[in-house]
């Protein structure tokens, strides 16, 4: 009995820090209220191994490398050089050179339009109810 409680509880506990999603379809998020905002640089990638959140990169899907914010999260992303935006779950870490905030897949990049420019100047926002805030890098 005392086994069956101990594995109860290892259960439950995989199960409270399982990501939260936000509702996520076609590149929007739900309504939801956003918590913090950065700017600075992006670029995209076409990762098709494993992120560090352990599923599969995807380059036709919207998603995100953040250094900091849970898996899981939604993020707007603002081109400021031409004000289109794309909503992306953020999956992976970095990126990893000094300036950039966040890196994007090659399809988010895509809607944003700087696929062929490589690298842009954003804003990111974090989209939900949470209390996941973006520090540094503020926005004026």
């Amino acid at each position: 009995m005392a086994n069956a409680c101990k594995y109860s509880l290892i259960i439950a506990a995989a199960v409270l820090l399982q990501p939260t999603l936000a509702t996520f379809e076609a590149g929007t998020a739900s309504a939801k209220t956003v918590t913090g905002s950065q700017c600075g640089k992006a670029s995209w990638y076409a990762l098709t191994s494993r992120t560090a959140s352990g599923e599969m990169a995807d380059p036709s899907k919207l998603s995100a490398a953040h250094r900091t914010l849970p898996f899981g999260t939604i993020v707007k992303v603002t081109n400021l050089r031409n004000g289109k935006a794309v909503n992306v779950r953020i999956n992976d870490r970095g990126p990893f050179v000094k300036g950039r905030v966040i890196d994007v897949t090659k399809a988010a990049a895509d809607k944003i339009g700087f696929v062929n420019a490589g690298i842009t100047s954003v804003k990111v926002e974090v989209i939900g109810e949470g209390g996941h805030k973006l520090k540094g890098h503020g926005c004026s």
